[in-house]
């Protein structure tokens, strides 16, 4: 019995893949080179957020902070069309 619930909540799985894979739109290169440099900003400024709150130096804070900051602003200079994807 536990075996056909298995089978069915695989084949539920791979239809909802499909589904996914079949509602999203086809990136350009360049919008796809974007969206790898979205997702790398995003993973260090989410490593910054972390070492910031553990850091006690002052000067090492503001390092962080400045960091931030930055990567903040690389985020605003990628184009909008990107975000929602």
């Amino acid at each position: 019995m536990a075996r056909g619930w298995e089978s069915k909540s695989v084949e539920a799985q791979q239809e909802q893949a499909a589904e996914k894979t079949t509602l999203r739109p086809r990136l350009t290169l360049e919008e796809q080179e974007q969206q790898r440099q979205r997702e790398g900003i995003l993973l260090s400024r989410k490593r910054l957020v972390e070492q910031l709150s553990s850091a006690q130096n002052p000067r090492y804070q503001k390092l962080l902070k400045d960091a931030l900051r930055e990567l903040d602003e690389r985020l605003a200079s990628i184009p909008s069309t990107i975000l929602g994807k």
